[in-house]
Parts: C-alpha cells; sequence; structure tokens
C-alpha cells in the first residue's frame, strides 16, 4: 500500500512524498487513490504499476463481495421475525438453488478469464462477443431452475420439509426458482464487467439492487404502507425484483459508450464456437464449486453425531468466517483480472508477479484475522449464542480453523490464478483430491477413530487447506498455466 500511495502522489501531486509534510501527502494520495477505485478509472491494466492497479480492482470487488452476502443476511433479518418455518423454507431454498449457483459462478470463472483476454490482446470486439454469448447461456442455463417451480411442494417434501415449512414457505422457494435468472445474470454480467476491468459497474449494479431489496423486503413481508402483506414469499419477491433492477443496470452499462467494454447490435446472435468454448471452461468452474460445497456437506454429516451444539458451533463459526474473510475473496477476483488480462497481451511475467504481490497481501490480511480470531474467539461466537457449550466449541472451530490462513491465503490466489488463465481443470482436480481424498477421511479419522471429536473435524480443514495452498503452489510454479488457450 505504501508504494502504491507514492505512485499515487507522483503522479497526481507531480512530486514525490516528502519528509516536510509526509501525513498530509499521504492522506491526499490514499483519498485520491480510494475516490478512483469506487468511482471507476480508465486504466490499462496491463501497463504501469501492479500495486495501483491491484488497489483499484481490489476496492470494488471488495465491496461488490460484501453486496452479495448482504441479500441472504437481509432475507433471513426479516423472515426471522415470521417464525422458525419461515427461516426453515429459506434455508431448505438456499439448498435446491446451490446447482444453480455452482452454474453461475462455474460460468463466472470463465467469463471473467475469457473476457480478460480478449480485453489483454486488445480485442474489444471479440470480448463483446464473449459477453453476450454468456448472457446467451445463462438464460438458457437458468430455464429448467425456472419449470422446477411448477413442482415446488414435491421437491420440499424430498429435502425432508415438514408439512407446516412446506405450507408456509412453498412461495418463497417457487419466486426463487421461477427468477433465478436474475441470479444467473447477475454473476455472469459482472463476472464481464470484472474481465474487462470495470471492476466499479459491477459493485455499483449489487448497490443498487440491494437498495431496492432492503426497501421491497419489509414492505412485502409486512404490508407496510399499499403494499399487501406476503409474508416469506414477499421477502423472495423484494429480492428478485432486486436483482433484476440490478441486471437491468448491468445491461444498460453494457450499452454504454463509457466503459471499456460496448455491446451493439452488430455483436448479437449466436457463435457457435465461443458458447461451446464457454462451456468448455465452465465445467472445471462448476466442478470446483460443486465438489467444495459437497466437502463442506460431507463434514456437516461427519459432526452430525456428536449432537446439535458441535453443529451449531460449527454454523456460527463458518458464519463468521466467511463475512471475515470477504475482502480476501475481492483481492482474489482481482488476480484472475491481472492474470487474463496479462496473458492476452503476451505478458505471462507480469501475470505472474501480480499473483506473488496479491498472495503476499492477502497473507498479511488473513494473518491480521487470524490474530482477532485467536484472541477475539469466544466474543464473536457470543454475539450469535449464549449457550455455553455452543460458545466452546465455535471458539475452537474459530481459532483451529484460523491456524492455517498464511496456507489458505494463498490457496485461494492460486486457485483463481488458474481460473483466470483459464485453467479451471487444475484447480478442480487439486479441489477433488484435497476435499474429498484427504480431507473427509483425515476428519473421520481424527473425529472418530483417534477420539478428537469436534476438533477433529475443525484440524482436518486448517490441515486440508494447507496442502491444498502447497499443492496449488507445486501447480503454479510448474508454469503451465502461462501456455494455457483462452
Amino acid at each position: 500500500m505504501q508504494e502504491t500511495l507514492q505512485e499515487t502522489e507522483t503522479e497526481h501531486v507531480g512530486a514525490p512524498l516528502t519528509a516536510a509534510a509526509p501525513d498530509v501527502s499521504r492522506l491526499r494520495a490514499a483519498w485520491t487513490l480510494t475516490k478512483q477505485a469506487v468511482m471507476g478509472t480508465e486504466q490499462d491494466y496491463t501497463e504501469g504499476s501492479l500495486n495501483k492497479a491491484v488497489f483499484l480492482l481490489s476496492v470494488p470487488m471488495i465491496l461488490e463481495m460484501v453486496m452479495e452476502s448482504v441479500f441472504g443476511v437481509l432475507d433471513v433479518y426479516f423472515v426471522g421475525r415470521l417464525g422458525a418455518d419461515a427461516v426453515a423454507a429459506v434455508g431448505l431454498t438456499e439448498s435446491l438453488l446451490t446447482i444453480a449457483f455452482a452454474v453461475a459462478i462455474g460460468l463466472s470463472m470463465s467469463v471473467t478469464a475469457l473476457v480478460a483476454r480478449r480485453i489483454g490482446e486488445k480485442d474489444p470486439e471479440q470480448a463483446a462477443r464473449t459477453a453476450v454469448q454468456a448472457i446467451g447461456l445463462g438464460v438458457v442455463t437458468s430455464l429448467p431452475f425456472a419449470l422446477a417451480a411448477l413442482w415446488t411442494r414435491p421437491l420440499m417434501g424430498l429435502m425432508g420439509a415438514p408439512q407446516s415449512v412446506i405450507d408456509v414457505g412453498w412461495g418463497y422457494t417457487a419466486w426463487m426458482l421461477a427468477g433465478n435468472a436474475s441470479i444467473m445474470l447477475l454473476f455472469l454480467i459482472n463476472a464481464v464487467f470484472r474481465g474487462a476491468g470495470d471492476a466499479t459497474v459491477a459493485m455499483r449494479s449489487l448497490w443498487i439492487a440491494n437498495a431496492v431489496n432492503i426497501v421491497l423486503d419489509p414492505c412485502l413481508i409486512f404490508g407496510l404502507g399499499p403494499f399487501p402483506e406476503l409474508g416469506v414469499t414477499g421477502a423472495a419477491i423484494g429480492t428478485t425484483i432486486g436483482r433484476s433492477v440490478g441486471v437491468a443496470y448491468q445491461l444498460r452499462a453494457l450499452g454504454s459508450t463509457h466503459g471499456r467494454l460496448r455491446i451493439e447490435r452488430r455483436h448479437l446472435g449466436l457463435d457457435r464456437a465461443v458458447m461451446l468454448h464457454l462451456i468448455k471452461v465452465s465445467v472445471g468452474g462448476i466442478g470446483q464449486f460443486l465438489i467444495a460445497t459437497a466437502s463442506w456437506l460431507g463434514l456437516v454429516r461427519i459432526l452430525t453425531p456428536f449432537g446439535a451444539a458441535a453443529l451449531a458451533g460449527y454454523t456460527i463459526a463458518l458464519r463468521i468466517i466467511i463475512v471475515a474473510i470477504l475482502p480476501s475473496w475481492g483481492m482474489t477476483n482481482a488476480v484472475a483480472t491481472l492474470v487474463g488480462q496479462n496473458l492476452g497481451a503476451g505478458k505471462p511475467e507480469r501475470a505472474e508477479k501480480s499473483v506473488w504481490l496479491v498472495g503476499v497481501y492477502n497473507m498479511v490480511f488473513l494473518l491480521g484475522v487470524m490474530a482477532v480470531f485467536l484472541w477475539w474467539a469466544e466474543p464473536l461466537i457470543a454475539v450469535f449464542t449464549s449457550d455455553p457449550t455452543v460458545l466452546a466449541l465455535g471458539a475452537d472451530c474459530l481459532r483451529i480453523v484460523s491456524y492455517g490462513y498464511g496456507f489458505y491465503a494463498w490457496g485461494m490466489v492460486l486457485v483463481q490464478a488458474f481460473n483466470g488463465a483459464g485453467d479451471t481443470r487444475t484447480p478442480t482436480w487439486i479441489n477433488l483430491g484435497c476435499y474429498w481424498c484427504f480431507q473427509i477421511p483425515l476428519a473421520l479419522v481424527l473425529a472418530r477413530g483417534l477420539g478428537y471429536g469436534p476438533n477433529g473435524v475443525f484440524s482436518a480443514i486448517t490441515i486440508a487447506e494447507s496442502a491444498l495452498a502447497v499443492v496449488g503452489l507445486l501447480a503454479f510454479r510448474r508454469g503451465s498455466w502461462k501456455r494455457q488457450v483462452a
């Protein structure tokens, strides 16, 4: 960050930092750089300072991640006032939408990689065509999930929902399934903007979507003012409308003359070759998400025999962990853009340097998170529960998992480096090996075979994530990703 401020001060003020007024100069430079990151700026990420590039990309991507998490938090916050059955319906629907999210995230990985590569090659025409194919593919893949809304009640029954939950929440589930195109397109079009280096547009789309959701959710749930009282179904309608408004903003931005990527009439239409290539690259991304998600479900199954307290402690700790590492996800998304664009520009050394740079920043950040978890684990868990057993187990989970954060920081960055290069298969195989062939058996051995109980499961997470970072580093050092065709 210090180097970034130095470069910004030199660029915008005309002289390097001096000892005469260091504090004022640094504050001015920090404000200038932050304003550029939030407001957006024309920037060639294949030239100039990598420190500045990382900052300009990371800040809006971090804020984008925070905004995406707000959707789920808002729904649970408002729906929580309707009772346990309503909350259960929201959780059940999230499980049903896991595959839809996997497809959206997998496709977005490949879209970011391909658009970034085309932008790096200074080929905005092909980048625009890729964006159009991504949008078309998103609409098509959303159709089966939308049709599933016709069988909402049987699907909820198959998931084991009691009749009281089905009666209260079937409308919520039906609306979320029927409107899943808004989820799919929000992910995919934001991936287009990230690949093009327009991270601020992606951030703004989620700001707008959340603003609409914040207003509509309580109005439609509780019937405020002229709005009908729709209960938990109102939460789904508000969320779907909010996301749809966000998509409308994205589409408007794609047609704007001010962005790095513009879609015009000539770009519309099916491009079979690009579409098939997009699908091919996406298979690995979808596999990555499904493998990782399924492994966490496997850990839940191993924890279940140890009682509700162990499961509750793990669940609370996991929510805290996810929120705490949101900035890391923002930084690692920046890596995918930098790697893709610089490989497209024929600068593999600069792409590699960006990975090492972000890896160091991410490690410093997560080591800071580790310190917080080690010192304040109990107070953090106590925000969510007063049960002493749950509190103790949740605090153990936070501490034990955080021991691997130095490794985890690098694992996150390296996986996104492969994805940014268009090599989604390598991290898929790494995930399969480290999670299913190593983490799950290790958790069983430690928790049940050696009698460490829940702490054995938590330790398996730390060890497996550390192993993933080491394996990822070895694969990255081989350098085959630099020659990946995208």
